[in-house]
């Protein structure tokens, strides 16, 4: 079936029609900078007795896919991929024209089943499931490490590995496509969905697919070996995922956690997770302290530049924006002379889903605050132009 366009949706909201055919689900993709749209494509169906399909009804964007939205980029990372100032690794994942358009859009989402293959013993029909965003089999070597996003089995090519098989990232990391659609294919159901507890509202956790899971590895396991420890978190190109991290410190009881942003807005939403909040230029200034741990969300190399001197001697730091430059300037001296650690890296949700979910529930987490714009899941074209911290979208569940 050929892909039909139904709208196309500018930054000015006009709509331009393109036929009006009956479809079977509709698709949001990226079709140029500013210019989103839903796509007909055919309803997935169960493949193989391991799949499950799912609808989508709470969909969160995350900080990452902003980036092609409001910025014309394509042409200029094809460009330095060539000429070797864009790392190698952004071809990989985004193909050799990065976020070419067209691409179906979306990664984080809260789903329900609305059917199983004949090998999916552990759900059934409704039940309300977090897809996480990159596809795992759960049984290869990597998967049982809790390396998930590096699955031996969904990054399988015929002439190597892909660098990601993910949901929403284009088909260089294979064609799975986005979560912002009436249906989703799931593959490996029965370890890719993870059930939310009972009475936790989906709204809460629209970013456990990822945001949500990856500031959760920044700050959690390191307070369990320290409680009593110190925290940093540097805002700013992961929006949601530094403000995430600076609750979550809070909450499990660190002795001090700053958050410097250059927004006002974000600083308001981490001093309301609970976070001492206070104004950073772009350009970084002297330090006051160091900390045990620190969390790089500026997506700047000078960012992480900073981030890694304001770690204390023994200390970690988490790097979770995109840094697409050949070279960052890392101070790999000062770094040695400190004893720090510096963790890069995709983050792994499945690891994390069902004791992140659960101590969500128990404990009240308010991480909903995170969110700056709630919109109809039929606004997708233009509310995932908006350029606010968190979206997310929803709709009714069937059930």
């Amino acid at each position: 079936m050929k892909n039909n366009i139904v709208f196309v949706v500018g930054w000015d909201g006009r709509r331009i029609r393109n036929g009006s055919k009956d479809h079977d689900v509709r698709e949001l993709n990226f079709l140029g900078t500013g210019r989103l749209g839903w796509i007909d494509r055919p309803a997935p169906t169960i493949q193989t007795g391991t799949d499950a399909v799912v609808r989508p009804f709470v969909l969160g964007r995350c900080d990452g896919d902003t980036l092609p939205l409001h910025h014309r980029v394509s042409r200029a990372m094809q460009v330095g991929l060539a000429i070797g100032v864009v790392d190698s690794a952004v071809g990989d994942i985004c193909g050799a024209v990065p976020f070419a358009p067209p691409f179906a859009l979306g990664h984080e989402c809260i789903a329900e089943v609305v059917e199983v293959g004949a090998d999916v013993g552990g759900l059934r029909t409704g039940d309300k499931v977090v897809v996480p965003w990159s596809v795992a089999c759960g049984q290869c070597d990597l998967c049982r490490r809790g390396l998930t996003s590096k699955c031996l089995t969904t990054r399988r090519v015929d002439d190597g590995m892909r660098m990601l098989a993910a949901y929403g990232f284009g088909a260089a990391s294979g064609n799975y496509g986005g979560m912002a659609s009436d249906l989703v294919r799931v593959p490996f159901a029965e370890h890719m969905l993870v059930r939310l507890p009972d009475g936790l509202d989906p709204l809460r956790v629209a970013a456990a697919s990822d945001n949500l899971s990856d500031a959760w590895r920044t700050v959690v396991p390191h307070l369990r070996n320290r409680p009593d420890a110190t925290v940093l978190v540097v805002g700013g190109g992961a929006r949601s995922i530094g403000l995430y991290a600076a609750g979550l410190a809070r909450a499990h009881g660190a002795a001090v956690v700053d958050y410097v942003d250059s927004d006002q807005d974000r600083l308001e939403l981490a001093a309301a997770l609970g976070a001492d909040a206070g104004e950073r230029s772009h350009s970084p200034h002297p330090l006051r302290r160091t900390y045990d741990i620190v969390v790089e969300a500026s997506s700047r190399p000078a960012g992480i530049r900073y981030a890694i001197r304001a770690t204390a001697p023994g200390g970690v730091c988490t790097a979770v924006g995109y840094y697409v430059a050949a070279t960052t300037g890392v101070p790999l001296m000062h770094m040695y002379a400190n004893d720090i650690t510096l963790h890069l890296g995709v983050s792994h949700p499945h690891a994390v889903l069902p004791e992140l979910l659960d101590w969500v529930h128990r404990h009240d987490f308010p991480a909903e605050i995170v969110t700056t714009r709630l919109a109809g899941f039929d606004e997708a074209p233009t509310a995932y132009l908006e350029r606010t911290t968190k979206l997310v979208l929803h709709r009714p569940p069937l059930s």
